[in-house]
């Protein structure tokens, strides 16, 4: 049995956190990454475990491309190939994803709240049904969670980041 929507109130941008500041912070975490992976081209051979990507490139893949993926699916839109590398090409389904949501983010708020069943023979009938904003949030902290992964792998491997990627110092929230 498929569970009941239950509409919620959403909190005031002057409260929490927007879509559009958390599309920003996601894009300049993008950018550092992009700029940091170009500066030390050995760290996307490092071999990585996580979700069985291989290493970092296809760790990088995985992240690009879930956010390209669920863009498309917000915005409509059919599904593509995921690209496989070079990184200007990965870096390309950043872009694309990061495009899709400003356009979604401009358009009715009320669009947000509406409902969105995910039809995945793996996720239980119970647990489909759910709100867009929930899916543009899970999908735009879903990178910050692997970029915290990626430092990791990164620092391990000796190719440390010279930058901090918390929100904490963002320029997308004041």
């Amino acid at each position: 049995m498929a569970r009941r929507f239950v509409e919620r109130k959403i909190m005031s941008n002057e409260l929490g956190i927007s879509l559009a500041e958390l599309l920003e912070w996601n894009d300049e975490a993008a950018h550092r990454w992009k700029s940091h992976l170009e500066t030390n081209p050995g760290l996307l051979e490092v071999a990585s475990d996580i979700g069985k990507t291989g290493n970092v490139q296809g760790f990088v893949r995985h992240i690009w491309g879930g956010e390209l993926r669920w863009a498309q699916r917000l915005a409509g839109l059919e599904s593509t190939e995921f690209a496989t590398g070079p990184l200007d090409a990965l870096f390309a389904m950043h872009i694309e994803a990061r495009d899709l949501f400003s356009g979604l983010i401009d358009g009715p708020e009320a669009a947000w709240a509406e409902p969105y069943e995910l039809k995945f023979d793996w996720i239980p009938e119970d647990q489909r049904l759910m709100s867009r904003r929930k899916i543009a949030v899970h999908t735009l902290f879903h990178g910050h969670r692997h970029y915290a992964q990626l430092a990791t792998l990164a620092r391990t491997a000796g190719f440390p980041a010279e930058f901090r990627g918390d929100l904490l110092f963002s320029a997308a929230m004041r």
